[in-house]
């Protein structure tokens, strides 16, 4: 396997691996609150729409879209991407921003799906398979996207899609014997390591996409994802000294008011 295949199917692994977290603590609600055939039933729904998505348009985009023009498209949008998550990432290192929290998230969603009218004595209960359906669809549209980028940019769409598939069975597998959220999942880590990822593949592809001819071609990437880390523990080392100082101000201020 060469490296590229194998930073692809990493890649592609982490990434839906955070997306699959979020969208089985939403699921674990529905079904534990309301109706569990309804909710796997909106499962299977999203499911099947998501693998379609990624057929069709993984394919399309590999065939007929010049790949340069894919990985100018696909990098920039990865780069963008990358650099949300990988702020958000920062952020919640250095404490400026709350950590996610999928314990809290999922008392959250209990609490809303008490709310909701009773579950029907017999049938489908729509909520239920709504609830579930909308939330796996939207998490997996981002796990869609990272296997089509990642896949048609380098050419690896079976890698790509591999990794997220083995990303989802283990994610699954796992919820299935703990019966609760994954709370333990190192979630805000996982996320800070994806943002390293997007945003170094984004800037390697976006500049194949112009033009750029790498020095080191391929291993260029190694030392982008590695620049990057070190710009955002360099990041993540500026937010805990301006609110170490905000701190110091605030407490010199107090005794004087």
């Amino acid at each position: 396997m060469s490296s590229i295949a194998l930073v692809t199917i990493v890649s592609s692994f982490l990434a839906s691996a955070v997306e699959f977290v979020e969208a089985v603590t939403i699921v674990l609600a529905v079904g534990v609150t309301r109706q569990w055939r309804s909710t796997l039933i909106g499962v299977a729904a999203a499911i099947v729409a998501l693998t379609l998505l990624v057929a069709i348009f993984g394919t399309a985009i590999v065939l007929f879209v010049p790949i340069d023009v894919v990985r100018l498209v696909v990098g920039g949008f990865l780069l963008i991407y990358g650099l949300q998550w990988l702020t958000k990432a920062v952020l919640r290192a250095g404490g400026a921003r709350a950590k996610h929290d999928e314990a809290a998230i999922y008392e959250r969603e209990i609490a809303e799906l008490r709310a909701e009218p009773p579950v029907p004595a017999a049938g489908m209960d729509w909520i239920s398979f709504t609830v579930a359906a909308k939330g796996v669809l939207l998490e997996g549209l981002e796990v869609a996207f990272i296997v089509v980028t990642f896949g048609a940019s380098a050419g690896m769409l079976g890698p790509a899609a591999a990794g997220a598939a083995v990303a989802g069975a283990l994610v699954l597998g796992v919820a299935f014997l703990v019966h609760r959220p994954l709370a333990a999942v190192p979630e805000n880590a996982l996320k800070f390591a994806v943002g390293v990822m997007l945003t170094g593949f984004g800037t390697f592809w976006a500049g194949e996409g112009v033009g750029i001819d790498w020095p080191a071609g391929d291993a260029t990437i190694l030392a982008l994802l590695a620049a990057y880390a070190v710009l955002a523990l360099v990041g993540i080392s500026f937010v805990q000294g301006r609110l170490a100082n905000r701190r110091l101000r605030v407490t010199g201020a107090s005794p004087g008011h």
